[in-house]
């Protein structure tokens, strides 16, 4: 999502394609769960992913146990 784009009015979950360095919403919603906490995400919010599992983080440190959890 880049500054340009508008922010959707719905204010459920969105569906989203996660890829290098940016995100594509396939989907429109206000947020996004957190993989590992279950925890909405806003949007704007949003900074960790993986690519690989098409997964969103709420936190490095989520990232990190679900990366300990898949070993």
């Amino acid at each position: 999502m880049n500054k340009f784009e508008r922010r959707p009015a719905e204010a459920g979950e969105a569906k989203i394609e996660y890829l290098d360095g940016d995100f594509r919403i396939v989907r429109p919603g206000a947020f996004v769960r957190c993989a590992v906490t279950g925890e909405p995400i806003a949007l704007d919010e949003l900074r960790y992913w993986s690519v690989d599992w098409q997964e969103a983080y709420a936190s490095p440190e989520a990232s990190m146990q679900r990366v300990n959890q898949r070993r």
